[in-house]
């Protein structure tokens, strides 16, 4: 008989539209494989929906707010089942981009500096000088990042507006000038380096999952000691937070003065046509529908047989 899985897809962050590509696509290869799928849009009756079903696993398929940061993590814990990508813990933390750097930092990860305020500070006055970077402290998916001009007289007026959606905590990061480049970590391997060039000004939420957004170069086209320094620096990432299965590690590579910084560690990539965890799988010698199987075959069981809540850590 096959297995029963619960793939959750949509969700209600800003990220719904790509959660229900991820999901779509994570649930055609699980029945491909041979599972028995149930894709669920999960909303805020989602205990209700799991209790109903009953599934033997779950596949976490939601991003951003909500679905990655946590919250569903709580739910899924309480149910029992196994489930995949991290814990409650190793999600909330990623999601909090302030608190993930100095969890990372701690553990030896080099980030650019940044001053983490309320929007309406950061709108009266620039907080570092231009350039700098003004981004949501927790979102994913580059929503509602804003770059900050060298010749910038004041910050944008974006930050202050009343139709801002993002949440009033704002991270205020130095600019890193140079080259994009992001390193999938499974389990326990980091898989490969890819040099992301985007259409775009820069790697935004369009260039990231808009077909032709952004072309991606792999392996990057960088000097050893840099890929080796990625490798290494997105697997100490994945277990300083904790995580499991699959993420993401996105860096800046400043060329001109060799120096490479870790902007943040996405727990739950993106599972579309033109995400980048899936491709560096393929270069791996991992097709789509094994990595998304594997991922369902090494579920976190997040209760032993007493009912106590395990660890988050390998």
């Amino acid at each position: 008989m096959s297995r029963h899985i619960a793939v959750l897809l949509g969700g209600l962050s800003p990220e719904r539209e790509v959660s229900l590509n991820s999901g779509k696509a994570c649930a055609d290869a699980l029945r491909r494989k041979g599972w028995q799928v149930s894709e669920i849009d999960a909303g805020r009756d989602l205990a209700a929906r799991l209790a109903e079903i009953n599934p033997d696993v779950i596949f976490n398929a939601l991003h951003g707010q909500w679905g990655e940061d946590g919250r569903v993590q709580g739910i899924l814990d309480t149910f029992g089942a196994p489930y995949t990508h991290s814990g409650v813990a190793a999600s909330a933390l990623a999601m909090d981009k302030h608190r993930a750097k100095a969890v990372l930092e701690a553990a030896g990860v080099t980030c650019p500096k940044s001053v983490l305020v309320n929007r309406f500070e950061a709108a009266k006055a620039h907080i570092l000088p231009p350039p700098y970077v003004a981004k949501p402290n927790a979102q994913g998916s580059s929503v509602g990042v804003v770059i900050v001009a060298k010749n910038a007289n004041r910050p944008p007026e974006i930050l202050g507006s009343q139709n801002w959606p993002y949440g009033d905590e704002i991270l205020v990061e130095e600019y890193i000038p140079g080259r994009e480049l992001t390193v999938a970590v499974l389990g326990a391997r980091a898989l490969a380096v890819t040099e992301i060039s985007p259409r775009t000004a820069f790697y935004d939420y369009e260039a990231k999952y808009a077909t032709g957004g952004s072309v991606h170069d792999i392996p990057a086209g960088i000097p050893k000691n840099i890929e080796k320094m990625a490798l290494e620096q997105a697997l100490i990432a994945h277990n300083a937070l904790d995580c499991r299965g699959l993420t993401r590690s996105d860096f800046r590579y400043d060329e001109k003065n060799n120096l490479l910084r870790l902007l943040e560690i996405n727990t739950q990539p993106g599972m579309t046509n033109t995400s980048l965890a899936p491709e560096q799988a393929i270069y791996a010698g991992i097709t789509f529908d094994d990595l998304v199987e594997w991922m369902a075959e090494n579920a976190h069981v997040p209760c032993d047989t007493t009912g106590k809540i395990e660890g988050q850590g390998p």
